[in-house]
C-alpha cells in the first residue's frame, strides 16, 4: 500500500516504482475467496454505488504520482500497452492456484485488460516471487539492493511489495511482484489483489478514499467494485500513457459512462 519511485537495479535507463502493502491479520486456510470469512464479511458490506465524483477522486488519486518518491514525482498515467502475462515463481501449488484465480477474476472484471497467467517465465511481463515470511527481506535485497531492503523494512515492515519499470512514453514495461505465503489466506489474497493491481499503474496510495484498496486502512481480499472503476477507466483505450491529469479530465466525460455501463453489466448492479 505504500508507494516508491526510484532507479531500478533491473533496468539502465527507466524509472520504477514500488508499492509496498502492510498487511497484519492471518486466517485459516480454504482455497477459494468466497469461502474465506473475512472476504465474505466484507463483500457484504460493500458499498457499491457511487458518484461520478467520487469515482474521478479515486482515479485521480491513485492513477497519478507515487507516494513516496526517490526519482522525482510523475504526474502523468502509467499503464500496459501489450497484454500482461503473469508468471509465478514459488513451490506452493495452493498458492499458484489462487493466484491464478486472482489474475481470472481481475480479467474478467476489466473490459480492455488482456491478462493471464503463463507458465513460461520468458513469456511474462508481470513476475510473482512466492517466498516464506521470513525470506522477504533476502528477497526484497536481491531485487533493489541492500540498502534499499533496509530503507524499505525500516520504514514500512511490509509483507507484500510490487514494482514495475515504464519506458520514456510511461508505458509499464515490466512489473515485479513480492507475495509471502506463510500469513494466512486473508494476507495472501488481500496483497495479490492490491500488489497486482497496483502493478498495473495505480501505484499511489491515498487515505482520503475510503472505498479503495489501495488505502493504507482498507483491507479487501477480493475485487471491489470501486476499484473496478479505477482498473477500468485506466485501461479504456482513450486514456493513453503519458497522458496529464488535464487531458485525462478532459476525456472523463466521455469515458465514465462507458465504464459505467461495464461495472454494471459485469457485476449484475441494478440501473
Amino acid at each position: 500500500m505504500r508507494a516508491f519511485d526510484h532507479r531500478s537495479q533491473l533496468s539502465r535507463i527507466v524509472a520504477a516504482s514500488l508499492a509496498v502493502a502492510m498487511c497484519a491479520a492471518a486466517w485459516p486456510a480454504r482455497a477459494h475467496a468466497e469461502e474465506i470469512p473475512a472476504v465474505a464479511a466484507r463483500q457484504r458490506t460493500e458499498k457499491k454505488t457511487f458518484t461520478d465524483a467520487e469515482i474521478i477522486e479515486g482515479f485521480l488519486k491513485t492513477a497519478f504520482g507515487a507516494e513516496y518518491h526517490l526519482a522525482g514525482r510523475v504526474d502523468r498515467i502509467r499503464k500496459y500497452d501489450v497484454p500482461v502475462r503473469v508468471f509465478a515463481d514459488g513451490n506452493r501449488a495452493d498458492r499458484k492456484a489462487q493466484l491464478a484465480t486472482v489474475v481470472a477474476d481481475i480479467a474478467r472484471h476489466v473490459q480492455h485488460l488482456d491478462i493471464a497467467m503463463t507458465d513460461r517465465s520468458e513469456n511474462a511481463n508481470v513476475s510473482v516471487k512466492l517466498v516464506r515470511d521470513r525470506d522477504l527481506y533476502r528477497t526484497i535485497a536481491a531485487y533493489y539492493g541492500k540498502e534499499r531492503a533496509r530503507e524499505i523494512k525500516n520504514s514500512l515492515d511490509p509483507q507484500c511489495l510490487s514494482g514495475f519499470r515504464k519506458n520514456e512514453k510511461l508505458e509499464i514495461e515490466h512489473s515485479d511482484v513480492i507475495l509471502t505465503v506463510d500469513s494466512g489466506d486473508f494476507v495472501f489474497l488481500d496483497c495479490a489483489y492490491e500488489e497486482l493491481l497496483q502493478s498495473l499503474g495505480p501505484i499511489n496510495d491515498t487515505s482520503s478514499v475510503p472505498w479503495t484498496m489501495f488505502n493504507d486502512k482498507v483491507s479487501m481480499g477480493f475485487f471491489d467494485v470501486y476499484d473496478q472503476y479505477i482498473l477500468n477507466l485506466l485501461y479504456d483505450p482513450r486514456i493513453k500513457a503519458g497522458m496529464t491529469v488535464s487531458e485525462v479530465n478532459a476525456l472523463l466525460p466521455e469515458v465514465l459512462p462507458d465504464v459505467r455501463t461495464w461495472v454494471r453489466k459485469v457485476n449484475d448492479l441494478p440501473e
